[in-house]
């Protein structure tokens, strides 16, 4: 089983590059709308379909590919992921660009809950809170490291040179995967009443809710970090981009951190319930502390740190609650995230066309943390009594 772990880091480059391109896009946004010589807001559909075109892609492709090994399926999707962006540095026009940014979002959609479910399955489950974790971290350190890198490498050498950044990370990946995954045979796939079954029982559809909700209150905020962060007065003091480095630091420790806490306790249900916790005060205390200068670092690395570590736990209880479709319950969990960061997105612009002062949007998303909270306390129920004696015996 060592051994077999090891061959879960071969995913990670794959996460990582998929961490990159979900988030680098909208640092590029200016510098590709006037590339392409259109609008901001038109050129920022790209985000919006890759999101929704990777909600989207996991439920289905996982039902479609369902049954076939799982290097195939990675291999397949990576392919697409990688072609789809060599497309985007191509693009000349924008609908080009949209098709490009879609493809990329499907390619994604398919490989990070198939990665999630291919680490644990070579985990085992003594160690499959750090198997989860280290796909998850690949994708937050993308996010938290590669993302600036992107951003200072377009100013070099344009945003075409970051997508072909990304899409040589890819055709690595492919090849990592190609060479040193071994082959994993999948089991047969359910027919589609038995996946509407999956999402229909009560663990699976809660567990899913609370991403959700995750998704929209985590990342719709950060989304509007900067207005709230000028009308909050916070900005002058930390700076926009010591905010975001503060909220990315916590996300890779706790993507990092969470992996070992939930194979050393096997409790990821009380670890969801702690999590959801710290990320509901860190909300709750983010206006009080922008007016109370380097404090706002701390809600901010504990935001970070709880919205990433949340899916780790998340996943675990999925594939503890349906472990003959590990795959399809992983994948709806990903969905669940994703949409929940684009309607998340659009409910904060909503909530502030109202009238809502960005200062006290993080009081908004608090409490919808808290809602997420009581979900899962009330309707969440995990075998993870089976679960703990599990890994003991293995």
């Amino acid at each position: 089983m060592p051994g077999e772990f090891r061959r879960v880091h071969i995913l990670v480059l794959g996460a990582f590059a998929l961490g990159l391109d979900a988030y680098v896009m909208a640092g590029l946004l200016p510098e590709v709308a006037a590339d392409l010589h259109t609008s901001e807001s038109a050129a920022g559909q790209m985000v919006t379909l890759f999101t929704l075109c990777y909600a989207l892609a996991a439920p289905v492709f996982a039902t479609a590919l369902a049954g076939r090994p799982a290097r195939t399926i990675l291999t397949a999707a990576l392919l697409l992921f990688t072609a789809a962006n060599a497309l985007t540095a191509l693009a000349g026009s924008l609908p080009v660009l949209l098709v490009a940014r879609a493809l990329a979002g499907v390619g994604a959609g398919v490989y990070s809950p198939m990665a999630a479910a291919t680490a644990a399955s070579l985990a085992g489950a003594q160690r499959r809170g750090r198997a989860l974790a280290l796909v998850m971290g690949g994708m937050s350190v993308g996010t938290v490291v590669g993302v600036p890198v992107g951003v200072l490498l377009a100013d070099q050498v344009g945003w075409r040179g970051t997508l072909w950044l990304i899409t040589a990370l890819g055709a690595v990946a492919v090849v990592g995967i190609l060479l040193g995954l071994p082959r994993l045979e999948a089991a047969p796939p359910p027919p589609l009443r038995e996946r509407v079954r999956v999402l229909a029982r009560r663990p699976v559809a809660a567990i899913a809710g609370v991403s959700l909700i995750a998704g929209i209150t985590s990342l719709g905020l950060y989304t509007y970090l900067v207005p709230f962060l000028t009308d909050a007065d916070g900005g002058g003091t930390v700076g926009t981009l010591g905010a975001m480095w503060a909220w990315g630091v916590g996300g890779v420790a706790g993507s990092l951190v969470i992996g070992r806490i939930v194979d050393r306790t096997g409790r990821p249900y009380v670890l969801v319930s702690v999590v959801l916790l710290l990320l509901c005060l860190s909300h709750l205390l983010l206006p009080g502390a922008a007016r109370a200068s380097w404090a706002l670092v701390v809600p901010l690395v504990v935001w970070g740190a709880a919205g990433w570590a949340l899916q780790v736990p998340q996943q675990h209880q999925l594939i503890a609650a349906r472990p003959e479709q590990a795959s399809v319950a992983v994948s709806l969990n990903s969905s669940a995230v994703y949409l929940g960061s684009a309607l998340g997105s659009a409910l904060g612009g909503v909530t502030l066309a109202a009238g809502v002062a960005p200062a006290d949007l993080p009081y908004w998303t608090g409490a919808l943390v808290a809602v997420g909270l009581l979900l899962h306390l009330v309707l969440v129920r995990t075998p993870e009594r089976a679960t703990a004696g599990e890994a003991v015996r293995s």
